[in-house]
């Protein structure tokens, strides 16, 4: 049987909220792992998701980004 590695680390991830209603949000590192959901919380737990299938689907692709890296906002 196959043994696959799961990959536990931070990742950023883009919150919308749609005009029509919900939210969309994407992975900045995975650019296929995207998600929506009803409310914000929803949102996010389906991102999550997304992100492990992406990753057990390609997991090649999580070798391809920085896990020790620090989101800064800055205002200009």
């Amino acid at each position: 049987m196959k043994s696959t590695k799961v990959l536990h680390g931070r990742f950023t991830v883009i919150l919308r909220e749609e005009a029509e209603g919900g939210y969309s949000v994407q992975c900045v590192e995975l650019p296929g792992a995207i998600s929506e959901g009803r409310t914000k919380k929803e949102a996010l737990f389906n991102i999550k998701e997304a992100i492990l299938g992406f990753l057990e689907a390609f997991p090649e692709e999580s070798t391809r980004f920085d896990l020790k890296k620090e989101v800064i906002r800055v205002t200009v």
